[in-house]
């Protein structure tokens, strides 16, 4: 596995966001948009964590380099808390039975607590509620459910933070001209936020971008290039693309380069990865949303011990994200949450 940057709990905590695209790299600025209150989460009766505390953390898929990264930051957990946990999750991010699956296994296993990451957020409830009935507690990461269920739920503000990918789009593109999108799905929570947080700010604060077309990838780099590319020759006249996940934007610059468009598009991307970075050091792509993944690794596995002991928890957590590009990419405040 490509080598991850560590980060620790308390970091994780204090990521702020970055939305200065060409300044020189700089402490990042406080969010865009202040978390909205919340409500802590009722306590139940704690119960004792030790070496045999089993805690089944189940991602979205395995296929990218973020979920590598979130699985370090969940074993980093297990091990200052001293904890079992096991790491699994679809082979690509389109297999909703498969992770249905996974999770009632999860749940034939009575563990102590469950950590989720949805990928359909209805689809899931059902078993939410068995594990609810069974008294296991439900933490949610990355990604939310249409329920109450959870715990709480640790998770970038991604609609914020597509937002803040919108108005670097229209700022590079003059305010006007035609944009495409590829998102990885419109079943999960990240799906739905990131298209809704991306296409409600041009509406709202860019009126003059036109989203010609919106795509579903599945999170499948070759998929999304195939339906990159037939964007690009649909409609010639394509300003900028935004990739909203890895998989979604690998497929964009895969696309990018074959129809011979690297300098004619504003490309913008959704986490990181060395193709990514590479691409934003190169002046392919103009920059990229980065999430702490580590971060949230880290979080879930530490927010599923709290709720087995009986403790508190906020409904959310917002781990932060930041802008990056090719000037503050080196910012060690930016490279700590950067994945290869």
């Amino acid at each position: 596995m490509p080598s991850l940057r560590v980060l620790s709990a308390a970091s994780s905590l204090c990521l702020a966001v970055v939305v200065g695209a060409c300044a020189p790299a700089a402490a990042p600025a406080p969010p865009a948009q202040a978390p909205a209150a919340q409500q802590p989460a009722a306590a139940a009766p704690g119960a004792q964590v030790n070496a045999n505390t089993y805690i089944p953390v189940i991602s979205k898929g395995f296929q990218h380099q973020f979920w590598q990264a979130v699985k370090l930051g969940s074993e980093n957990a297990a091990k200052d808390l001293n904890v079992k946990i096991t790491f699994e999750g679809p082979e690509n991010e389109s297999q909703v039975d498969k992770q249905i699956e996974m999770l009632q296994a999860a749940l034939d296993k009575k563990p102590n607590a469950i950590c989720l990451a949805a990928l359909d957020s209805k689809a899931v409830v059902p078993l939410l509620e068995k594990a609810q009935s069974a008294k296991i507690p439900v933490v949610g990461f990355d990604s939310g459910v249409d329920s109450n269920i959870p715990v709480t739920t640790a998770a970038t503000d991604n609609i914020a933070a597509a937002g803040a990918a919108a108005d670097k789009m229209a700022q590079m593109i003059g305010d006007e001209g035609e944009v495409g999108v590829i998102v990885h799905d419109q079943t999960s929570r990240t799906g739905i936020d990131r298209r809704d947080g991306f296409v409600n700010q041009m509406k709202t604060k860019h009126p003059k971008v036109n989203i010609v077309d919106i795509q579903y990838g599945g999170g499948d780099q070759l998929k999304s290039t195939d339906l990159a590319k037939a964007m690009m020759q649909a409609h010639p006249n394509l300003k900028g693309f935004f990739g909203a996940n890895e998989g979604s934007i690998i497929g964009v610059l895969n696309a990018v380069k074959e129809l011979n468009k690297s300098g004619k598009l504003v490309v913008i991307g959704y986490d990181s990865g060395k193709q990514q970075t590479d691409a934003i050091r190169g002046g392919v792509e103009a920059g990229a949303i980065t999430q702490d993944p580590i971060g949230i690794g880290y979080k879930c596995v530490d927010s599923a011990v709290k709720a087995i002991k009986g403790e508190s928890l906020p409904k959310n957590i917002d781990t932060g994200f930041y802008w990056y590009d090719k000037t503050n990419i080196d910012d060690p405040k930016v490279k700590a949450v950067l994945y290869d």
